[in-house]
Order: structure tokens, then sequence, then C-alpha cells
């Protein structure tokens, strides 16, 4: 399939795991799994956030940026390296070091061949609890893209990104065919009882009305299990285009997901679901405000 256009089905493959102390012992598995995942047809392989370590951010320490990388660096070599022995296209998050005291949380798209064909810097940058990470990462100054590759054009977001509808219709305007979304998210261990169950389906959610309103496929790679005080709770999961999840990993254990995405269904439902069509884009410049605070006695219905 040439770069970019959608002519065939895709299989999507998302490595879903485990992390250990071990970057070296973490990096294995994952080039094993994406070996794995080409044996069975896989086109494109979707790793989860910072795939190569415990997920840093649960607390502000210094030292994890010993971990850092620049970009090409030991890591995304030996990705590239899979990419190109296995035939796959490859997507990963990793812990870029930029410059002295500049850091992102960086996703690359690798072809097939080993090339790569581009980067994506994490916009959106929470800080909550166990979440730590504007003490780590600088916010992306790439803007959203859709990556041309012989898997399609794939549009990626980073975890936090999932959660803002602007970033999945500036990908979809971009001509995304599938969205990706490597991302760490859990259950705060002493909240699961309480919150855990809204908690998951309003991730769920989001992901899915991404799909319906921009007529893709979606597609997030989650981790398993507890690293201090939370509890990844994995469900990877594509949607397609009406928002049907075609498969969903366990909340628990290691899987690679694998899913046949036929791109064609794309045209079809946005020819019956036609919102592109009739978006006002001459009625949305409030969008690029904070927050439309409203003189006294204006109304609130005028858009600026």
């Amino acid at each position: 399939m040439p770069s970019g256009t959608a002519a065939s089905c895709v299989t999507v493959a998302l490595v879903q795991t485990r992390c250990v102390d071990s970057q070296q012992a973490n990096l294995d598995k994952t080039v094993q799994r994406i070996a794995d995942a080409a044996a069975q047809g896989a086109d494109v392989v979707c790793l989860e956030e910072l795939f190569d370590g415990p997920y840093p951010c649960q607390s502000e320490d210094h030292r994890q940026f010993d971990r850092a990388e620049p970009i090409p660096g030991p890591t995304s070599r030996r990705l590239a390296e899979a990419a190109a022995e296995h035939g796959v296209v490859l997507i990963a998050s990793l812990f870029e070091r930029r410059a002295p005291g500049l850091y992102h949380n960086t996703a690359v798209v690798i072809e097939r061949d080993g090339h790569l064909v581009g980067t994506y810097r994490k916009m959106h940058i929470p800080d909550d609890p166990g979440y730590y990470e504007k003490f780590y990462f600088t916010p992306g100054d790439l803007g959203f893209s859709a990556f041309a590759t012989t898997a399609g054009r794939l549009g990626v977001g980073v975890c936090w990104d999932q959660w803002f509808p602007e970033a999945a219709r500036l990908m979809a305007l971009r001509g995304a065919h599938i969205l990706f979304y490597p991302t760490a998210i859990g259950w705060l261990v002493d909240e699961k009882a309480e919150f855990g169950t809204s908690q998951h389906a309003a991730w769920e959610t989001m992901l899915r009305s991404h799909a319906i309103a921009n007529g893709l496929f979606v597609a997030a790679t989650n981790r398993v299990g507890r690293e201090g005080q939370i509890e990844f709770w994995g469900a990877s999961l594509v949607c397609d285009p009406n928002g049907n999840i075609l498969a969903r990993a366990p909340h628990d254990e290691e899987v690679t997901l694998l899913v046949q995405c036929d791109l064609s269904q794309i045209d079809v439902v946005r020819t019956h679901w036609p919102f592109l069509r009739d978006r006002r884009i001459d009625a949305y410049g409030g969008l690029t405000q904070r927050f439309l605070d409203q003189p006294p006695g204006e109304s609130h219905s005028r858009d600026p």
C-alpha cells in the first residue's frame, strides 16, 4: 500500500506488558513481542507509554533523568533494527533527552525498513497524584501530525493527550486513518474500590468518542501490573469508526492484541455520519481561548 493511502486492511498489534526495573530486560522482551506480532501478520505495532521501564513520574526524583536518551539513541536504534528485521511499522514512547535540562515524552514512528518517519512530543502534560509529569517533561512543540507510512496515515498522541478532543480532531484533519495512544494509566490503589469502575469507563468512552466524532480507528496500548501506588489497568483496545470496540485486552495480563482494521470503512462511515462535512469552521474561534469570560450583562451565546 502506498504511504498514507487507505486502500486495504491493516493488522494492528498492541503490546501490553508489565515493566521491571531492568531497562535491558524490558527492551529484550518487547523486541521479542514485536517479532511474535510480525510472525502473526502485524503491519503496525504500538508499544505502551515509556515501555522500557517502570513509570518514572510517581514522585519528583532527579535520578530518573538518568534514564532519558537522545533520539536517535540506543533504544530507538534497537527498535529501528527490530522494525527492519521484522518488516513492521513501529510506534514507541521514549523518555527523550533533547538538551541539558530539556526533556520530553516522545513517540517515534519507525517505518518497515527501519528509518525514522517522524516524532511526536507529548503536548498535554499532567500533574496529578502519582503522575507528576510536569516535573519531568516539557510540553511538545511539534504539533499534531498524521505520519504517512506503509500502514496508512497514523496519528499519534501519548496518554493524557487522549482526553482532548481538539487533538484527535486535528490529527483527523491531517488525514489520519488510525489514532494511536501509547498509554500508562491506572488506578490509585486506595481509590480503586470507590472510583475504579467509573474511571475506566470514562477512559474507554473518550477513546470511542474520538473514533465516532472523527470517523476513524482508534487504538490505545496500556501497561499492566502494580508499580508503587498505581495499578495499571491494561485493557488495551481498538475501536472502529463507529466506536465499536473490535478487541480489548484483559486488565491484568501481558498480551499482544492483534486486530484487523479495514480502512475502507472510514469513507463509508463518514458519508453516513458526515461530521467533517457539517462542521461550522466559521464559528469555532472561541476554541483558541482558555475560557470565554463574558463581561457583565453580555449574552453567553455570543462567540467572540
